[in-house]
């Protein structure tokens, strides 16, 4: 059973190397035991999104079904049954050592199902509706890992710190939504710029936004900025030891919108990423930073 286990939190650690390097790079500067709980949470929200976007050839009923059929293995393996599965072993037991709230995990489950049957969101607050499983949860699931000498004051942080981070990730990734069908940026923001849907498809075509959606996408940046900046007092309420971790992860997912703000808000003409020069320093500095200093606003300072 502890092979099992010792492989299964291995397998999450793979995932998270592999899929997530910005978030790898903040989790290696946690205390060791931590680690593996981190990788453990963030390989089965990867895992339930590789379902989702990376079998594409799949009809979306035969992926809702392979959805479906690993969370009920899951909730099994919550009730106490033995699981067969190459990673579930280990979100298991993270949730057990640190009785996380399994309606977290629920609603997260919930939000993967969603993106085979919702391609765009209306308002923004039916944005939030989707990213309060795909991106709150997230926070909050991570809170007890990370510990708190305040807990119930850090909570709406750290769900801010998941919206700030989804939706750095929705301004990043406009190009590659596109191509599965999806548009997280919400149709009112669209329309309150005077860009459609097709805007959207010529732009990625031709490789480059024009003013309309540049605009949109500064905008946009803005909005993601208002939530870091909700978020940069729950760093202070963690404990000491894991600051470090989440002052690089909040530096450097905001450090994407440097690098958008660096390209004209032109999400088409390259993916945005943070060097990895940057990244290595942003982890030394955050390693050197006493616990309890304020966070810097991540972000372009808008003109």
């Amino acid at each position: 059973m502890e092979t099992d286990l010792t492989a299964a939190y291995e397998r999450c650690r793979e995932l998270h190397k592999h899929h997530g390097r910005t978030y790898y790079l903040a989790t290696r500067l946690l205390p060791a035991w931590k680690r593996r709980h981190v990788h453990a949470l963030y390989g089965f929200t990867r895992y339930a999104d590789e379902i989702v976007d990376r079998t594409e050839a799949l009809p979306p009923p035969a992926r809702a079904a392979r959805l479906d059929d690993w969370g009920g293995r899951f909730i099994a393996g919550l009730h106490g049954e033995q699981v067969d599965d190459p990673l579930l072993p280990a979100v298991l037991h993270t949730i057990a050592v640190f009785d996380l709230d399994r309606e977290d995990f629920a609603a997260f489950l919930k939000s993967m199902a969603m993106d085979l049957t919702v391609a765009s969101y209306r308002t923004y607050d039916h944005l939030l509706d989707y990213m309060e499983g795909s991106a709150a949860v997230i926070g909050t699931m991570m809170l007890p890992v990370l510990g708190s000498s305040a807990p119930a004051a850090a909570r709406e942080p750290a769900r801010q710190l998941g919206f700030a981070f989804q939706l750095t990730n929705f301004i990043r990734d406009v190009a590659e939504d596109l191509d599965r069908g999806r548009t997280y940026l919400p149709e009112e923001d669209l329309d309150a710029f005077g860009v459609t849907h097709e805007d959207l498809v010529a732009c990625q075509a031709a490789g480059r936004s024009n003013e309309p959606v540049r605009k949109l996408i500064r905008h946009e940046v803005a909005r993601a900025q208002t939530h870091y900046a909700a978020a940069a007092p729950g760093v202070l309420l963690l404990d000491p030891a894991s600051q470090a971790c989440i002052r690089t992860a909040y530096a450097l997912y905001g450090g994407i919108l440097d690098e958008v703000a660096a390209q004209d808000y032109d999400v088409f003409v390259r993916r945005a990423t943070v060097p990895r020069r940057r990244r290595l320093a942003v982890a030394s500095r955050a390693l050197l930073t006493p616990a309890g200093t304020p966070v810097e606003l991540p972000g372009p300072r808008l003109r």
